[in-house]
């Protein structure tokens, strides 16, 4: 079964009728390069100049659908054409079908079709000079170089700028494709970000209202509801100026805000006083120097969230926090009595221990957590190298 032919297009349909037309008018007027007499064309019928007209026109609608064809047959009709007495329009098409097959054909032909050019002149005016030693003779190499080189030349150009231009439009899209990803990925780590820190501001005190209210409830003892009821109103008032604080941080969008409140090391034992505070039996071992911001925050956050799934979920007993620097690292260990069965005081999400994980991964460090030996251990190794320091510029 043979394969359709692509449809021309309309201009190049354009082109071969307005040519046909254009040429025939000429041979109707009697303009033609060489005269009846030339003893070269002599042979050849008055309307012999029509067969490699319609050739050639014929040829056009397949300039952009099968250049290389089109410029096969083109250039048998062009052949045809000099032992007539010729058609301006037919040299004209001609030098179209070249450019055409610069222009639209492979990448080989491109590149062939210009140098079978340039050859063609070279030898045109070289060699007929050469054996007739006349001077004059180069003209013919300049009749090759002007009907076949020039528009070769010309496609190739054209090609390369064209070419260049699709290059350029390429590397625009992948490069807006690349500032959508980043500012996807950008806005996904910060949502990400913001999800970590409303977890863990706020995690800590609501977990604490869940669990007094639950005694409060239970309990018939009016001085144990009330201090249950003093440790909701604290965790309550506690959890509410962390909100503010976060929210007022997500409105100001000018970059100005420095985040004063970012929570420090040295606020551990504040936190482990509030851990206390909320019935936890807690121990802290804090043994480090001076430590980078953002390993600082990290370290705080990890520490925070482990005294609230301590709050959650330990069995009845001590809690021990304990920070080193060891080998580049600040280590982070927080253990807490654990009892497989148990049922939790508060529901819980998991999203404590996926929050954690991520600070030490985003930072390059190391985390663990799981039962051993009748404890749950959380470990983290958070490297110091190549991190800000404490009162660098962020």
């Amino acid at each position: 079964m043979a394969l359709p032919l692509p449809r021309p297009h309309r201009d190049d349909v354009r082109i071969a009728v307005g040519g046909l037309l254009g040429g025939t008018l000429l041979w109707l007027l009697g303009i033609h390069p060489r005269v009846p007499a030339d003893p070269l064309v002599q042979w050849a019928a008055p309307w012999a100049p029509l067969v490699p007209l319609a050739i050639t026109a014929g040829c056009e609608p397949l300039r952009r659908t099968r250049p290389r064809i089109g410029l096969l047959a083109g250039t048998l009709a062009l052949t045809l054409d000099t032992v007539t007495i010729g058609n301006v329009v037919t040299v004209v098409l001609y030098t179209d079908l070249v450019y055409a097959a610069v222009l639209y054909g492979t990448p080989s032909s491109a590149r062939r079709i210009p140098w079978i050019t340039g050859l063609l002149t070279v030898l045109g005016g070289v060699v007929p000079a050469a054996l007739g030693r006349d001077p004059q003779a180069l003209l013919i190499g300049v009749g090759v170089g002007v009907i076949a080189f020039a528009p070769a030349a010309t496609g190739w150009v054209v090609r390369n700028h064209r070419d260049a231009a699709e290059a350029a439009r390429l590397r625009a899209e992948q490069t807006a494709l690349l500032a959508e990803m980043d500012r996807a990925q950008a806005v996904t780590s910060e949502r990400a970000r913001v999800a970590r820190e409303l977890h863990d501001m706020v995690a800590n005190h609501l977990s604490a209202i869940a669990i007094h209210s639950t005694a409060a409830l239970s309990l018939d003892n009016p001085q144990t509801s009330r201090d249950a009821l003093s440790v909701i109103r604290e965790n309550s008032v506690a959890g509410l100026a962390e909100m503010r604080k976060l929210i007022g941080i997500l409105r100001d969008g000018s970059g100005d805000r420095e985040p004063a409140a970012t929570p420090t090391l040295d606020g551990l034992a504040a936190l482990v006083e509030g851990a206390r505070a909320n019935g936890l039996e807690v121990r802290l071992d804090a043994g480090h120097g001076r430590v980078p911001v953002p390993v600082e925050l990290a370290a705080y956050r990890m520490v925070q969230e482990s005294l609230t799934n301590a709050l959650k979920h330990a069995a009845p007993g001590p809690v021990r926090v304990d920070l080193r620097q060891a080998d580049g690292t600040l280590q982070v260990t927080v253990t807490s009595p654990y009892r497989p069965g148990d049922t939790p005081r508060a529901p819980g999400s998991g999203s404590g221990l996926t929050g954690m994980r991520e600070r030490a991964a985003l930072l390059g460090g190391t985390f663990s957590a799981g039962p051993a030996a009748g404890l749950w251990t959380v470990r983290a190794a958070l490297p110091l190298a190549g991190t800000e320091t404490e009162g660098d510029p962020p």
